[in-house]
């Protein structure tokens, strides 16, 4: 047995001991309250990094949460090679469908319920573990290693396109992993080969200068819910294309081939629509439901709010309506060109008696794409087929991890995904849990990706 092995054996009670106090910090990077956690949460992955062997440690500052850094450059003419995830996670709400505290966590067989089990925290902690016993149990990685792990990825990044060009050096490498992914099921591995961008934007329609009395007043001026229900309507068409000149001008069509790769991933559509509690799918003609939701972009509203919402009723025509959109992307549509497209549009059917403005909302992340022949996946491909017995399939996402656009476009690097999350684990949602086998599991792939990894790279 590799020295890693025995290492990562003999040392699982502590692993999961870690995991549990890293569950127990409230990272919620959506709450400015909860900041002082985040800055927490950091400082213990710079401290389980030290701990680990990883050299010149250090907790950046970025204009929102931080970014831990951390690497260990010890051989020479081997490929760098950056792990990537998050110690951010979601908020808790509704707290009441929560079987336990979301932050107290809790071992129900072979799994861990906590808020961020699976989402990234026990993801990110796993590379850390098999570096650990990659230098403790054989003296040496087999590959150059730099660490990039956030607290600001489920807002959307929105600090870290500023912050990295400054610190490009220090992050330069030759492929990102990302631990902020999963596989099919626990016996079906995966190789993730694109991620949906993100945008989006808020409407405000503003009428008169109060509410009115809707007797006196109705029918005589524009009421703004009416007018932001018409510019809302005119942004989609009835069967579900979007109807903004220009939006779909760069979208990159999948060639057959790739479409084949999607259609051999297990899908069953009745099952879908019934977890969901709906008789009939929507969606873009033309395209499958698989296709839809990931290689296909969207614009969905995500909430509208205007005039009275107590229970009964209020006779008002009130002065305002508001409503939030979030567009999903697909390669090569860029978010800034995205949102002129939908203020231009907007612009032009407002109608007239209202003014409107569109603020943009601060998430804002590129689409990422790969090919599954990429070295990167190459190396992924073999370590998951040794793991699993089987070949891993092509998927897609239709999330987003907005910094693997800015690695490609400010480091010019590449990013795998390598994650051992399973869809059915309830990340963002109450009662999210990991599976202790996958964590395990994780620790030994990641070892294993990196001896190859150091192996198969590209001369440079």
């Amino acid at each position: 047995m590799a020295s890693y092995q025995s290492y990562l054996e003999n040392h699982q009670d502590r692993f999961l001991a870690e995991l549990i106090e890293f569950l127990r910090i409230p990272s919620i990077s959506a709450l400015p309250e909860r900041a002082e956690d985040v800055a927490c949460a950091g400082q213990w992955v710079a401290q389980r990094l030290t701990a680990a062997g990883v050299e010149n440690v250090e907790v950046l500052p970025t204009d929102g949460h931080p970014v831990v850094y951390g690497d260990w450059l010890h051989a020479p003419d081997r490929p760098t090679i950056m792990i990537y995830g998050h110690f951010d996670v979601q908020p808790v709400d509704p707290v009441e469908l929560w079987t336990n505290p979301p932050f107290e966590p809790t071992l129900v067989g072979d799994r861990v319920y906590a808020r961020g089990a699976s989402d990234d925290k026990g993801n990110m902690l796993a590379p850390i573990v098999a570096v650990e016993a990659l230098l403790k149990g054989e003296g040496e990685a087999p590959v150059n290693l730099k660490f990039c792990f956030e607290g600001q990825e489920e807002i959307g990044s929105p600090h870290i396109p500023d912050f990295m060009p400054q610190h490009s050096e220090r992050f330069a490498c030759d492929l990102a992993v990302s631990a902020d992914g999963g596989q099919f099921s626990e016996t079906e591995p995966i190789l993730l080969m694109s991620l949906r961008g993100v945008c989006g934007l808020q409407i405000d329609v503003h009428g008169a200068s109060s509410d009115l009395h809707s007797g006196l007043h109705g029918g005589r001026i524009q009421n703004p819910i009416h007018a932001l229900t018409q510019i809302l309507g005119s942004l989609r068409r009835a069967d579900g294309r979007i109807a903004v000149e220009g939006f779909y001008d760069d979208v990159v069509e999948l060639t057959s081939d790739e479409r084949a790769a999607v259609a051999l991933v297990p899908f069953d559509g009745d099952r879908y629509l019934k977890e969901l509690g709906l008789e009939e799918a929507f969606g873009e003609p033309g395209y499958t439901n698989r296709e839809r939701g990931w290689v296909r972009p969207t614009l969905e509203m995500n909430g509208i709010w205007g005039g009275f919402q107590e229970e009964g009723i209020k006779t008002v025509l009130p002065n305002s309506a508001h409503a939030k959109i979030t567009c999903r992307l697909v390669a090569d549509q860029d978010p800034a060109r995205i949102i002129a497209l939908l203020a231009e549009h907007i612009a032009q059917h407002a109608p007239p008696g209202v003014s409107v403005e569109v603020t943009p909302l601060s998430i804002l992340g590129r689409p990422y794409s790969i090919s599954a022949d990429h070295w990167g996946n190459r190396a992924a491909a073999a370590v998951l087929k040794e793991m699993y017995g089987r070949e891993p399939y092509q998927t897609r996402s239709g999330g987003s991890i907005p910094i693997t656009g800015v690695f490609r476009e400010q480091l010019g690097v590449d990013t795998i995904s390598f994650g051992f999350g399973i869809e059915d684990e309830n990340f963002h949602a109450p009662d999210e849990f990991f599976r202790l086998a996958s964590f395990r599991k994780s620790q030994v792939a990641y070892c294993k990706l990196l001896a190859e990894l150091g192996a198969s790279a590209p001369p440079k």
